[in-house]
């Protein structure tokens, strides 16, 4: 039924009298007659002292993944942290979680960041452009920017006053999937209005296995299949913008609907009985996730000489569910009367406002000043526990500086200072005291474990920032260098958590007097374009005095199926690495280009690597280019990452092949494309060391053919 209706869609968009939509990602200048091109991802790389990279509407669709994150991973230097269904988090430069700061529209994407098994709430078909911004970025985002930034930009509306949109249909062989999407929109004079609405189905996912291994426990996958990683999701969208003289505003609101299943496998006890086939490869049953996440903002911009002033609030509720059918550690608690099969609940409200002052007195000196303010609260529900209930509330003021005293030379520096606070709110589990005080533990014991998360009321104060140079001594040759010094707020897991997550199947345990992170970073590059041939290097070092991560206790816990307790703790750690790339283009149409990166992390406290340390890689990408196609073969080559952390499986490498090709349909009328990739090419046994699904020994999805057809189209009006 619902490929009917996309079938429907697509052949009303063939029978229009439309021409083709073509996105401008080159800013054009007209003075005197005279062209002056530059495009916007050279335009911040020349700005900017940090390691910038920008994925434009070109690189977005010759990457498409259906998964952002893993489009994003063929920039050096960003990994995917894959959760097994689909969705990822990003990594950059071996750093995750609530260490990455992702914007989209201005405002900053929060969720349940903090969890492995959480992915990022995002419409990949309403990406259109994304920055990447490597290294220390809390000068500018605050708490959650220390290892970088990506940024979900909207491009310029077009010139012209028309009708326009897109359709798009997406499919997976590895797990059956099928996306569609539909956009529509107009500019209208001053007005600028997209709506889009996006679907995505997906069934069990094939491994190239017939058995994975859990604690010695030989576990069957029946038909290579996984079972129970099939999901759906539902995502809506509507954009507004407004452009009159030197007034701008925008105005956006998304929501994103998720639902995937957990391989059984990786959600409590692995069970063999639990992996038997059910017949059906496209449900999601018992254990599953479901996440909506609301999102709206409105930006206003002014500007008057010399003075621009910016200013961006956002609404978010992020509604995060997990069920499994219902059990307990300990007989005395009962099942709820109501869904007694939700394990989960977190309700996360987040209201967001920031600021920004412009002011360029001259054309070499430009200054701006910014206020940041955040207030956040989350809720929980559901038979079981794991994240406790909180307030946190956090308020920044910055100040930048720009000096270009030539046209090769930008010098810019500024200073931060953050003041956060958190209120957590204590959680005792009365049934578990039961249990423990029936199994003859003393008074004190039962009272130590009762208490699942401690009252916890902090305040924390941090001051970070940044200096930084661009020297472009020709115009072929750029360099960087930029330190700064950046931090992060603890969690609330890491300061008030007490008990079993089932999701790394461990006792976690919380410091309440933990202090923010604080690092020192520093990175340089250099890079070089000319006739053809180009290179780029961009080392890197960062050291931070207190890092927190979970670090064995020798110590069980009394809890049922626990094991070690593990507990939050600072340390000092350093991260160290780079990237490499050269690429050449010969013969007009055919290119190469390859990539390297490594990263390189030590816990110097424990002379042990951090946990998720991502190998060292390496591409090699062939490619010819045409008028109307373009086609592309890729060897990925990962190392085996042997340096790993206490209780942390080393991971072997691998040697895989891909290939992709873009053709364009009918490029004077209709101007359709279409991309065709093939991902591991040689159906590889391989395995992925920061996968969620790492620690149950399951591989990667095996060969992969995908499929994206795009059918865009415009109407000039009057």
């Amino acid at each position: 039924m619902r490929i009917g209706h996309i079938a429907v869609v697509f052949c009303l968009f063939c029978l229009l009298r439309v021409n083709a939509q073509e996105t401008d990602s080159i800013r054009t200048f007209h003075l005197n007659g005279v062209d002056i091109s530059e495009s916007y991802g050279q335009f911040v790389r020349r700005r900017s002292a940090l390691e910038v990279n920008v994925a434009g509407h070109d690189f977005l669709r010759e990457h498409f993944t259906g998964n952002l994150v893993q489009t994003l991973e063929h920039i050096p230097g960003v990994h995917s942290m894959d959760i097994g269904s689909g969705f990822s988090k990003p990594v950059i430069r071996g750093m995750g979680f609530n260490r990455i700061s992702v914007t989209e529209n201005g405002i900053k994407q929060e969720g349940q960041q903090w969890g492995a098994d959480h992915g990022l709430e995002t419409d990949v078909f309403d990406v259109e452009c994304v920055v990447v911004r490597k290294g220390p970025a809390s000068l500018l985002y605050g708490s959650d920017a220390m290892g970088g930034a990506i940024e979900i930009m909207r491009l310029p509306p077009p010139s012209e006053n028309q009708i326009f949109g897109e359709a798009l249909l997406s499919g997976r062989s590895v797990n059956g999937a099928i996306a569609e999407s539909l956009m529509l929109g107009f500019k209208k004079d001053a007005w600028h209005v997209k709506a889009r609405y996006s679907g995505q189905d997906f069934g069990d996912y094939r491994i190239p296995a017939d058995t994975v291994v859990y604690l010695t426990q030989l576990l069957p996958i029946y038909g290579r299949r996984l079972k129970n990683t099939a999901g759906f999701e539902r995502d809506a969208s509507l954009y507004a913008g407004y452009r009159k003289g030197a007034y701008r505003s925008h105005y956006a609101v998304s929501n994103v609907y998720q639902k995937s299943g957990f391989f059984a496998g990786a959600h409590g006890i692995p069970d063999a009985s639990r992996l038997q086939d059910d017949g059906n490869p496209r449900n999601a049953e018992l254990p599953f996730s479901t996440v909506n996440h609301l999102k709206a903002s409105v930006q206003q911009q002014y500007t008057a000489g010399n003075l621009s002033v910016r200013l961006d609030a956002g609404y978010q509720n992020n509604h995060r569910e997990e069920w499994s059918l219902f059990h307990t550690h300990y007989g005395t608690q009962p099942a709820p009367e109501h869904d007694p099969d939700k394990e989960l609940v977190f309700r996360l409200q987040t209201y967001s406002l920031s600021a920004r002052a412009q002011w360029t007195p001259s054309p070499v000196w430009a200054h701006t000043v910014g206020w940041d303010v955040q207030h956040q609260r989350n809720r929980i529900a559901g038979y079981s526990f794991l994240l406790p209930e909180y307030r946190r509330f956090s308020a920044g003021l910055l100040w930048l500086s720009e000096w270009h005293p030539s046209g090769n030379l930008s010098v810019s520096g500024g200073i931060r200072y953050d003041e956060g606070r958190m209120n957590i709110a204590a959680y005792a589990d009365a049934y578990l005291a039961t249990y423990l005080a029936e199994r003859g533990y003393s008074d004190e014991t039962a009272t130590a474990y009762r208490w699942r998360s401690y009252p916890v009321r902090r305040r924390f104060g941090n001051l970070s920032g940044s200096l930084g140079v661009v020297w472009n001594p020709a115009g072929e040759h750029r360099l960087k260098a930029n330190i700064g010094r950046s931090f992060r707020l603890p969690g609330a897991n890491e300061l008030a958590s007490n008990g079993v997550h089932h999701g790394t199947f461990r006792h976690e345990q919380g410091d309440p007097s933990l202090p923010s992170e604080r690092g020192w970073q520093l990175d340089v590059s250099y890079a070089c374009e000319q006739d053809g041939l180009s290179v780029f290097v961009s080392p890197f070092v960062s050291w931070f005095g207190n890092y927190i991560y979970l670090k064995p206790s020798g110590k069980w816990s009394v809890l049922p199926h626990a094991g070690q307790v593990y507990r939050y703790t600072g340390a000092k750690a350093l991260f160290a690495g780079g990237e490499i790339a050269a690429g050449v283009d010969f013969l007009r149409c055919f290119s190469y280009n390859v990539t390297a990166e490594y990263v390189y992390t030590r816990n110097l406290d424990e002379r042990v690597a951090l946990s998720f340390s991502p190998p060292a890689s390496m591409r090699h990408v062939a490619g010819w280019k045409g008028k109307h196609a373009q086609v592309e073969a890729e060897w990925q080559a990962i190392a085996a990452q042997r340096r790993t952390a206490k209780n942390e499986d080393p991971t072997a490498g691998a040697n895989l092949f891909h290939l992709r090709t873009t053709v364009r349909i009918l490029p004077e009328k209709i101007n359709a494309e279409v991309t065709l990739s093939l991902h591991n090419l040689l159906n590889k046994k391989y395995y992925n060391h920061l996968s969620f699904y790492r620690k149950v020994e399951i591989p990667e999805p095996g060969r992969n053919f995908q499929i994206l057809l795009k059918i865009p189209f415009k109407q000039n009006i009057k």
